[in-house]
């Protein structure tokens, strides 16, 4: 599935009304709700401060969309179409309005709401997430620079590192790439002393 890298921020002026979308990755329900919280408080003194997000879970892709208070069908619905086209998920668009004094009429508002989410939508990086574990791989000292070059060759981010009496590495793989990766480090002369999984997590190729 597809994501966003970081989050985008876009706003465009349309017959005075002022329209500023953010484009924001989340990964929960709970997190889309901090998150349009956050925008809320940002911009206490606006009206409207509608919203589309689609994330994914094991159950599958959850989606929701709100007009919050503007025209019903003018603002969730057609950010969340945009979302759909775009075949995002993990994402949350927030698009606050601040009305100039002029009214857009149901269409304005549309074409709008529209042009702005699809503005902060062109505009990101997108990458590709997947199901993964953080993994914490235990090694000798003088494995180091052939565990991190294999690291680096083989495109896994190492989150955390730990010197002790050993080194530990807390390392972040793909589901379906675990068992083929623990296979590879044994055959490359890493004298292996231990690993845990630490959690299962989304993660970002």
């Amino acid at each position: 599935m597809q994501t966003i890298e970081e989050d985008i921020n876009t706003q465009i002026i349309e017959k005075k009304s002022k329209f500023i979308a953010d484009l924001c990755y989340v990964s929960s329900s709970q997190e889309a709700q901090n998150k349009l919280q956050e925008i809320r408080k940002k911009h206490y003194d606006a009206k409207h401060h509608c919203f589309a997000y689609r994330i994914d879970t094991k159950e599958g892709i959850i989606e929701k969309a709100s007009d919050d208070g503007e025209p019903s069908g003018t603002a969730g619905a057609p950010m969340l179409s945009l979302l759909q086209k775009s075949n995002l998920s993990n994402v949350m668009i927030i698009v606050t309005r601040y009305f100039g004094g002029i009214l857009l009429g149901t269409g304005g508002l549309v074409r709008a709401y529209t042009l702005v989410a699809k503005n902060a939508i062109e505009s990101a990086k997108r990458v590709e997430e997947k199901y993964g574990l953080e993994i914490q791989v235990t090694i000798p000292y003088q494995n180091t620079n052939l565990f991190k070059h294999y690291c680096k060759i083989n495109q896994i981010t190492i989150i955390e590192t730990k010197f002790e009496q050993e080194v530990s590495y807390i390392i972040q793989v793909a589901i379906t790439e675990k068992d083929k990766i623990m296979k590879e480090l044994e055959t490359t002369g890493i004298n292996i002393q231990n690993v845990k999984i630490l959690q299962e997590k989304k993660i970002k190729k």
